[in-house]
Formats: C-alpha cells, sequence, structure tokens
C-alpha cells in the first residue's frame, strides 16, 4: 500500500520502540516505516510506560501535522481477532470531536478507551481499569479532557437534567478547586477548560486513591497514571504532569 509519505500501518509502539533500542524492521529505508498490522504481546511487554506515552505524543504530532498514514484496519481487526495486548487504557469525553484513536493515531487493538461526559471515574470505570491493567496487561491509564467541555460547562452552570444531574455532580468539585482570575462561567472559555484541566487531575487522584489494585500496580512502576488535554481548535494533545 503506497502513499505520498511511504508510511504503512504500524503496531503502536514501535515509534517509541526506537528510542529504547529496538530495531525497525525497515529502518534501512528511507522515508519508508512499514509496521506489523498488530500490536503483540512482546512489543507491548517490553515497552515502559513511558515510551507508550512517548508514542501517543508522536501519534498526535503526525495528526495534527496532517501527516498521513495508512491504517490498514482491516488487517488490524484480522491480527488481533483471536487476542488483543493494548498497551494503555484511555479514560475520554463522549464528544465527538475527541476521538482518541484517532487524535494519537492509533489503531485497532492498541488501546482500551472509555468514554463518558466529561471523562469522570465511576466505579464501573475504575474497575474497566483494573481489567485492563491487572488482567490484560495494558501500561498507562490516560485521562483526557478536551477544551470547551459541554459537560464542564452543565457542571458550572449545575444543570439539572435526569441522570445528567449524577454525573454532572462529579465534576462539581472541579470546579469549586480551580483557581481562577476572571468570570467564573460557562460562558467563559477560558474559567471552563481551566476546569476541564482540574477535572482531569483530580479524577487522576481519584483513580489512585479508590483503586488499590491499580496503586499498587503505579507503586512497582508496571503502570503510570497520565493526564492530558486536547485542544479542539489546535489539535494538540497537551499531556499534564503525573499526580503520583
Amino acid at each position: 500500500m503506497n502513499n505520498p509519505e511511504g508510511i504503512v500501518r504500524r503496531a503502536f509502539l514501535k515509534t517509541a520502540a526506537v528510542a529504547g533500542g529496538l530495531t525497525l524492521a525497515a529502518s534501512a529505508l528511507p522515508n519508508r516505516i512499514v509496521w506489523a498490522a498488530a500490536l503483540t504481546k512482546a512489543e507491548r511487554d517490553r515497552m515502559t510506560p513511558d515510551q507508550i506515552i512517548e508514542a501517543m505524543k508522536k501519534g498526535n504530532e503526525r495528526f495534527r501535522r496532517g501527516q498521513k498514514t495508512a491504517q490498514d484496519y482491516l488487517a488490524q481487526q484480522k491480527a488481533s481477532a483471536k487476542g488483543q495486548y493494548p498497551a494503555a487504557v484511555l479514560l475520554s469525553c463522549i464528544d465527538s470531536r475527541a476521538p482518541a484513536e484517532t487524535i494519537m493515531d492509533l489503531g485497532i487493538g492498541d488501546v482500551f478507551n472509555a468514554r463518558v461526559a466529561g471523562n469522570v471515574a465511576n466505579d464501573d470505570i475504575l474497575g474497566s481499569m483494573e481489567f485492563a491493567s491487572q488482567l490484560a496487561g495494558a501500561k498507562v491509564i490516560l485521562v483526557m479532557g478536551h477544551t470547551a467541555c459541554g459537560a464542564i460547562k452543565g457542571a458550572i452552570d449545575r444543570v439539572q437534567l435526569g441522570n445528567l444531574t449524577g454525573l454532572l455532580a462529579k465534576i462539581q468539585p472541579a470546579v469549586d478547586a480551580t483557581a481562577y482570575q476572571g468570570e467564573r462561567s460557562a460562558k467563559n472559555y477560558g474559567f471552563v477548560d481551566a476546569v476541564a484541566r482540574k477535572n482531569v487531575e483530580l479524577t487522576m487522584a481519584e483513580i489512585h486513591s479508590r483503586s488499590a489494585i491499580i496503586a499498587a500496580l503505579e507503586t512497582k512502576g508496571t503502570v503510570k497514571i497520565a493526564g492530558a488535554m486536547y485542544n479542539l481548535e489546535s489539535g494538540v494533545v497537551d499531556f499534564l504532569p503525573s499526580a503520583h
């Protein structure tokens, strides 16, 4: 399969593997990188959490630069059908403009992705993360918020609407904890984005405090909890410092 950049489907972590000292299958071919159709257990297991995060950053760079990559989803589907070895589990918002796999150039089988308005953590999300990390071997837990988030606006305005009321209540601590000089309203996008960032930070801390399983994996260094903010205007994923 050809494209202007001569790039075909790569296993997710191979981007970071270069820094880790691994050899690219097609490193001798200029401007051409050839990867396997799906991430293997061996590839995932020998990578560190930091290398996985670096691969996400590189994928986002390709996305925001408009660098064309050939994602062969059919090949990925076939290669991963009998087993999956995702490198990370992502908790992101349901916003249609912030699909994590797309904006970080990820393919089928690369990551688990839990999506809920406002990227909040609840018991079911935490259980899913424990499965992903303890049983399935994912090494990064990434909480990703985004700019101009409707759920954040709703929490600021204290919207009351059916089951949404309880969900927005989970974001309220971030609204209260956000230090901001200026108008504290949903009409002020600077404040909205500041709350969204604080919400990511608090969710990271909540995952650590509410899951003894994940906290133990983090203490051992086998799992890293990370946070990020996606800018809808620029396409940039800004990674936050880890809470622990």
